[in-house]
Parts: structure tokens; C-alpha cells; sequence
């Protein structure tokens, strides 16, 4: 997205933007925001000024000026359209939708049948989805115009371990989308820290006056560390040994798991599996995912980790592996 673009879409966003948030989410000066304002001005945009609040805004039902596609161009966005709109848990199909719709009625006869082929051509199997994620459209909306302005947030929210909903003020900084939710992550009255929150789990938010700074230093990459997926730990960071059995040891070496990881492969076509993680609890779900195909060599802890949670599997199956023999029943 090009930064008159992003500037477009912040200010179609909320009751209206400041200069400065503008200059921060762009990550340019005041002086080029005020010169990228003049020139939405001279291009015929209807960029109202809110002197009291000093905020810039644009209506929402703004559209946008034509652009200019090219086949390939009009193509891919119709087919990426396409597929985005099956995908019901994401927070915006009907853009997609629409987007789609409106490119495919301007091409031409001969374009729009190789499109069908194209659209032929592709399948997207069905992913996970959660039920959490009803009511994620419209707090995603919410956060990005709460991100754009720097306004606080009140929040009700009940995490997967949480008996009873909690009640937090929040600064929201970033909205995250990772494997099938998104995530915002902000910092938290009540923890007293910065935290990851799935938007789905949010029962409620209200917006505060009170405004906000994001950290001139915060950074995605800084806030998530080596964390194996999304939730760092607290302490050092661990180096984990794995060895996987020749069975699995292709589909494991074929991905970047992580940014750390390092591979080798073995005489006996096993792989050695090295990556440096903040915390071991996430990554400890996803070794116990491969069964007795893999096998734990460091840390210590994490080896212990691993085994407790095996014995409990064990107890757990042990009357019925008793009861049928160690066989089927």
C-alpha cells in the first residue's frame, strides 16, 4: 500500500486523525504529512479540517479514484477476492466480495472467460474456524480506528483460562493476523504490561477519551521475541534439540517453523531440528503433535516437560489399554 493510500485509508477511518498520528503511523515527518494533505486537497478529495479537535478526517462512503489495472493485475485481485470471501472468519468478506464484483464487470468478454478458467484452477480447502470469531468484524473496525487515533479502550474480556471475564483499559498498538484469528496487541491497565488479546475472546469495547503514545521503540518483531508463535516468556531464552525419525523428517524440514531454526540431516535420514525460543510451553504442544516420532534432547526442562505430559496420557489410557489388552477391543 502506498503511503497516499495508507493516509486515505486512516483518515476515512474514526472521527479523524491528528498530524501527528498521521506522521507516526506513517512513519514519515509533520512536514510530509502536511505536504501529502495538500495533495489530497488538490486532487478534489473532500479533506475536512475539525479545528477544535485539530483532526483531519475524510467521509467513509468516500470511494476511492480509479486505478489503473493491468489484465494480470485485475486478474490476481479478483482470484485473491475470490478465495477471501469463502473465508467467512476473516473480518471482511463483503469488500472482498465487492471488490471482485466490480473489477469482473469492467473486463472484457475474453478476460472474464479466462477468469472462470482461472477461478476453475483453484481450490482453497476449508480451514479451522471458531465460533469466537462472530463478532470479530466488528472489533476489528473498532481497534483500527482506536490504532489510527491513539484512543484508549476500555475492554471485557475472557481469555480460553480466564474463569470470568476480566475489565481492562487498553492502549491498542498493532493488530496482528496469525494462522486463522487476528490478535491485538496492547498494553493492559491490569497487567500492568504489554499483552496479546484474540479479538474474538472480546465480550465488549468502549471508547475512552483519554488519548496515547505508542513506544517510539515498539516494534512486532522486539514485543514477540523468539516466541515459538505468539505469547513470549519471561526469562532467558532456551536453545531446543529435536530429533525427528526419517518418517516425518521431510515435512518438518520443508518449513520455516521459525526465524532461529537450523536443520541437519543425519546418516539414517533422520534431522536434527536446533531453534532458540522465548518459552517452552507453546512449543511443547507442537512437539507433542508428533507423537514418538520425535524425540526431545534439550533442554533438560523441556524433556521433562514432555515426559509429564506423556505420563499423564498414559495413566489416562492405561485402564483402557489394560481392560482391551493391549490390544483393539
Amino acid at each position: 500500500m502506498t503511503r497516499l493510500l495508507r493516509l486515505v485509508v486512516l483518515l476515512q477511518s474514526g472521527k479523524g486523525s491528528n498530524v501527528n498520528s498521521l506522521a507516526a503511523e506513517c512513519q514519515v515527518t509533520r512536514r510530509t504529512i502536511f505536504r501529502d494533505l495538500e495533495i489530497i486537497r488538490e486532487a478534489g478529495l473532500p479533506l475536512e479540517y475539525q479545528p477544535e479537535f485539530q483532526v483531519y478526517r475524510l467521509p467513509a462512503s468516500l470511494a476511492l479514484p480509479p486505478t489503473q489495472f493491468t489484465a494480470e493485475e485485475a486478474l490476481a485481485t479478483i482470484v485473491l477476492c475470490g478465495q477471501l470471501r469463502e473465508a467467512t472468519r476473516f473480518p471482511f468478506p463483503n469488500a472482498a466480495r465487492s471488490v471482485a464484483q466490480k473489477l469482473e464487470s469492467i473486463l472484457p468478454a475474453k478476460l472474464r472467460e479466462h477468469l472462470r478458467d482461472a477461478n476453475g484452477a483453484i481450490e482453497q480447502l476449508p480451514q479451522p474456524t471458531s465460533h469466537l470469531d462472530q463478532d470479530q468484524g466488528s472489533h476489528y473496525r473498532t481497534l483500527v480506528a482506536a490504532i489510527s487515533q491513539r484512543r484508549a479502550m476500555r475492554m471485557d474480556y475472557r481469555g480460553a483460562l480466564d474463569a470470568t471475564p476480566i475489565s481492562t483499559k487498553i492502549f491498542p498498538y498493532r493488530l496482528l493476523w496469525s494462522r486463522h484469528s487476528w490478535y491485538v496487541i496492547a498494553r493492559s491497565s491490569l497487567h500492568r504490561g504489554v499483552r496479546t488479546f484474540h479479538v474474538g475472546r472480546i465480550q465488549a469495547l468502549t471508547e475512552l477519551p483519554e488519548r496515547f503514545k505508542i513506544p517510539a521503540g515498539f516494534r512486532i518483531e522486539r514485543y514477540l521475541g523468539n516466541a515459538w508463535h505468539l505469547i513470549p516468556e519471561q526469562g532467558d531464552d532456551h536453545l531446543v534439540r529435536l530429533q525427528f525419525s526419517s518418517l516425518v523428517a521431510r515435512n518438518v524440514a520443508d518449513v520455516v517453523w521459525h526465524r532461529t531454526q537450523k536443520v541437519h540431516w543425519n546418516d539414517d535420514g533422520s534431522l536434527n531440528f536446533e531453534v532458540t525460543v522465548s518459552g517452552l510451553s507453546e512449543i511443547s504442544w507442537w512437539i507433542l503433535g508428533y507423537g514418538d516420532q520425535v524425540q526431545v534432547l534439550a533442554p533438560p526442562k523441556l524433556r521433562d516437560m514432555i515426559a509429564a505430559r506423556i505420563a499423564k496420557m498414559a495413566a489416562m489410557y492405561g485402564g483402557m489399554m489394560t481392560r482391551c489388552g493391549m490390544g483393539p477391543c
